[in-house]
């Protein structure tokens, strides 16, 4: 079986980020983008009201990292240490060497080939560090942005799930993209 350990907590960098452990001090960049309806619309997920809200979440975030179940980066351009978006493996299956990617930007840094960057560096991880074999992601059938970046990255369209979710008064649609180590290597 697959066993990790995020101790030291992994931080990665690329040409304009920096992937940081994400600490309750984060909590106000966090709720910047988890109140905010544009950046919310294909999460699935009740936008937060409070600070308060967002501290709760990353409690959850620094348990899933002190067990090695999970593991989020705060995402940070270079020249700042505001956290402008997360990214990490939200669900590990040790018994099947796979891990569901979900990840998160500020629509003010949309389409600047940040997030791009971000899940380059996190797949290089999953598979190389943690011996992934599978990653999959979990996608609102209308987010095309988020469509597009992983096709970009490899990833193949498994499967379309006919309202497998209720969520704000609706059933609603899911599609589950994932990549092979083997793909993402060879």
């Amino acid at each position: 079986m697959l066993k990790v350990s995020f101790n030291p907590f992994p931080i990665l960098t690329t040409e304009c980020l920096n992937l940081r452990e994400i600490k309750q001090g984060d909590a106000l960049d966090i709720f910047q983008f988890r109140s905010n309806k544009e950046a919310m619309q294909y999460i699935g997920k009740p936008l937060a009201k409070g600070v308060a809200e967002v501290e709760e979440l990353i409690k959850r975030i620094e348990e899933g990292v002190e067990s090695n179940t999970a593991i989020a980066w705060g995402i940070s351009l270079k020249n700042s240490d505001s956290i402008i978006g997360t990214i990490g493996f939200h669900k590990i299956e040790f018994e099947n060497y796979r891990a569901e990617i979900g990840y998160m930007l500020h629509p003010s840094y949309w389409r600047q080939g940040l997030m791009n960057e971000a899940i380059h560096v996190i797949l290089n991880f999953g598979f190389l560090n943690l011996n992934f074999n599978s990653i999959q992601a979990i996608i609102e059938p209308n987010n095309i942005a988020s469509s597009a970046i992983l096709t970009k990255h490899k990833f193949v369209k498994e499967a379309y799930f006919r309202e497998n979710y209720y969520f704000n008064g609706h059933f609603q649609d899911s599609e589950i993209y994932s990549i092979l180590k083997s793909s993402y290597i060879g």
